[in-house]
């Protein structure tokens, strides 16, 4: 249990006093060897020196710096006095999911990125007393899910990735009964499918998804809706429909030799090192012994390249067109990644594929860059350098080029959803699509992005379902007094 409270410090300048610490971690000879969470936890007495580093800002960055606006500051002093489940009880206020954010958040490029100590030295380390706070409380069973009295509304989520968690969780802790789809096997969409194990260990995800199931949340796994089960029948059994759907349509590789054999999409990749084999159904990639060449430079690149060491691979290069500086990824993860043994080649773009004579990629025709003028996002853009290309040789090339949102089939009744010319969904200021009663977030609304945006996303849209109903309510009282 927590200890009692102590006073806070009255030392403003205890940042400078107390170097910031990161997580213990485990050697990369022996993580490469297996697929646990390569990071453990503080002990009391760091988190709280760790925690004792916030200076209490007036006016918190970090909290600006958080798509949930998780309120920092507070549980952060609480950690700092040793009250650990009431810090979690207020991480939990804001987030559905903080034992899983603490863990798959780029902290760096957000809540610990805005922390007002940048300026003189590092962050407080927001993430890592985060995740300890949350595993403590966890580990001394003090979370639980309340529901609220039915409220006599029933809600179908469909996807239950982190959009579909945050908003089941929030309706059913408004009294709606909530029943979530699920097309694949074993629910937590890419939480499960698509992060490694060594990121975010599978048996996390299933706790929270058991704690949802206890508190009355009904998931219906193996059901594709649109086609086991069509959008008409869901919104003729339910008051409302939330789509969670994601954004798991590669991006394709268009350079000669994309057809070639062992050219393979990062995500059935991924997918399949995270199932059992029963669970699958995609063609193996065994790249045990072999040469693996990684397309891009976001996460998903990084993934690739660490679980194909694990995999057994004989080597592990990442072909990006920029240079670190300008890498989309977690700059954690790609330190960790090195650390494992991949390696990186920098301004470097692929114009080809090099295929044997059975048809399979033997490697991969490059070009060297060179950074020019910014493009219109402010990164400056890449351009060949003229006599540069090279050769790097490959066995297997994953393509981690990034997502796109997975088009409705013509024949569905999904497709009277209005999506923009990319496929994304349509939504208004409360989540709600081109057809009353059908909302959406995540990475179906809004293109590839964060596991904490997917989040605020569904938050938001039961925040949206229930003004919807409470509307329909308000219009039947008074069409039944007229």
């Amino acid at each position: 249990m927590p200890s009692h409270p102590t006073p806070p410090s009255p030392d403003k300048f205890a940042w400078s006093a107390i170097a910031r610490e990161g997580l213990p971690k485990r050697p990369a000879e022996e993580r490469i060897a297996d697929y646990d969470e390569i990071y453990g936890n503080f002990d009391e007495e760091t988190v709280r020196a760790q925690a004792r580093r916030c200076i209490q800002c007036p006016h918190p960055l970090c909290m600006q710096g958080c798509p949930l606006g998780n309120r920092i500051p507070e549980w952060l002093r609480l950690t700092e006095q040793g009250l650990f489940l009431e810090a979690a009880a207020v991480s939990r206020s804001t987030s559905n999911m903080p034992e899983i954010c603490s863990r798959v958040c780029p902290q760096e490029r957000l809540c610990e990125g805005a922390c007002i100590l940048n300026v003189r030295t590092q962050p407080v380390a927001i993430g890592a007393v985060e995740r300890f706070i949350n595993d403590y409380a966890f580990a001394h069973h003090a979370v639980a899910l309340m529901p609220a009295p039915p409220n006599g509304h029933r809600a179908a989520v469909v996807g239950s990735g982190p959009g579909g968690i945050a908003c089941a969780d929030e309706l059913m802790q408004q009294g709606c009964a909530v029943d979530v789809y699920e097309a694949q096997p074993i629910p937590g969409g890419l939480l499960v499918n698509g992060i490694p194990a060594f990121k975010l260990d599978k048996g996390i995800v299933a706790r929270r998804i058991d704690l949802l199931a206890k508190a009355g949340v009904r998931f219906h796994p193996n059901i594709r809706v649109g086609s086991d089960v069509t959008l008409t029948e869901l919104r003729r059994s339910h008051d409302a429909v939330f789509l969670g759907l994601g954004a798991q349509r590669p991006k394709g590789l268009d350079i000669p030799g994309a057809e070639l054999a062992g050219v393979v999409a990062a995500l059935p990749f991924l997918i399949q090192k995270n199932l059992e084999e029963s669970l699958m159904d995609l063609p193996p990639v065994n790249v045990a012994g072999k040469r693996v060449a990684v397309l891009g430079g976001g996460d998903t690149a990084m993934d690739c390249l660490r679980t194909a060491l694990r995999s057994g691979a004989r080597e592990a290069v990442c072909i990006y067109r920029r240079d670190l500086a300008n890498m989309p990824g977690s700059k954690k993860e790609y330190a960790n990644a090195v650390e494992e043994g991949a390696r990186f080649e920098f301004l470097t773009n692929p114009v080809g594929l090099i295929g044997g004579p059975d048809g399979a990629v033997t490697g991969v025709r490059c070009v060297r860059m060179e950074l020019g003028a910014p493009d219109a996002s402010g990164r400056r853009k890449p351009r060949a350098v003229p006599g540069s290309e090279f050769n790097v040789d490959a066995d297997i090339l994953l393509v981690a080029y990034g997502f796109d949102a997975v088009p409705f089939s013509p024949g569905s009744d999904l497709a009277e959803i209005a999506t923009d010319d990319w496929g994304v969904i349509q939504v208004d200021g409360n989540q709600m699509t081109s057809v009353p009663g059908i909302f959406a977030g995540g990475d179906s609304s809004r293109g590839p992005s964060l596991v904490v945006h997917a989040v605020r996303d569904g938050r938001k849209a039961a925040e949206g379902i229930m003004r919807y109903l409470h509307g329909r309510e308000v219009l039947n009282q008074l069409s039944a007094t007229i």
